[in-house]
């Protein structure tokens, strides 16, 4: 079904679809679950085994912004703690562990023209090629965002990297959502802070490239 929402026009897939498409960019995900059958709420994931994820990106796939995947602010002492949680019992990765992917081209001034260009399949099993890399991003986020807590100017959390595809930044407005961790007994920010795939996952899920060596099909 999510094979056959590519290529139409959001004014043909969607009747009646939300005149606040440009200012609301979930609107591109929440429609496409509508569009299957599934019900909007504020379950962990889309589905019951699994995550629907957009994100803006040109005609050929590439993307044109990281992706936003899950806020940080209730699991904080889980990342920053001194029991932080390990990779695959985070949230985080009940987050990704199974993704549908879909880029969505948004080049023109009116929403009816949007259109979701493929649908991709990401998969990432433990023990995998994958699950190691995102596992690396995992912990040495985790330790940037400690590093920051100890020694910036501020004792805030900053922009927090991987070394591969994940990244940890600021996603909030006002007014501002500051976050309070528990192990420190102070804010650790503030405003909230969010988990993103940087611009190369997108890149390589397109490409066939997470998943080629396990032969999960995208």
């Amino acid at each position: 079904m999510l094979e056959g929402a590519c290529g139409r026009r959001f004014g043909d897939l969607f009747a009646g679809h939300p005149n606040d498409l440009r200012t609301n960019k979930g609107h591109a995900g929440q429609l496409l679950l509508r569009y299957i059958g599934l019900k909007l709420d504020c379950n962990l994931c889309d589905f019951e085994d699994g995550e629907l994820k957009t994100n803006k990106a040109l005609p050929c796939c590439t993307p044109v912004e990281t992706m936003f995947i899950t806020q940080i602010s209730e699991q904080i002492d889980t990342l920053v703690g001194q029991s932080s949680i390990p990779f695959d019992r985070s949230a985080l990765f009940q987050k990704i562990r199974n993704l549908v992917y879909l880029p969505v081209v948004k080049e023109s001034q009116d929403p009816a023209d949007w259109y979701y260009v493929k649908c991709v399949r990401v998969r990432v099993d433990p023990g995998s090629q994958l699950f190691g890399k995102l596992q690396a991003d995992y912990d040495a986020i985790r330790q940037g965002l400690k590093k920051h807590i100890a020694t910036s100017h501020d004792g805030f959390i900053h922009t927090t990297n991987g070394p591969n595809y994940i990244q940890v930044r600021s996603k909030d407005s006002m007014p501002y959502h500051p976050i309070y961790a528990q192990t420190y007994g102070r804010h650790i920010s503030n405003k909230n802070h969010a988990f993103y795939f940087m611009k190369s996952f997108m890149v390589d899920a397109v490409a066939g490239r997470l998943n080629a060596a396990e032969g999960v099909r995208q």
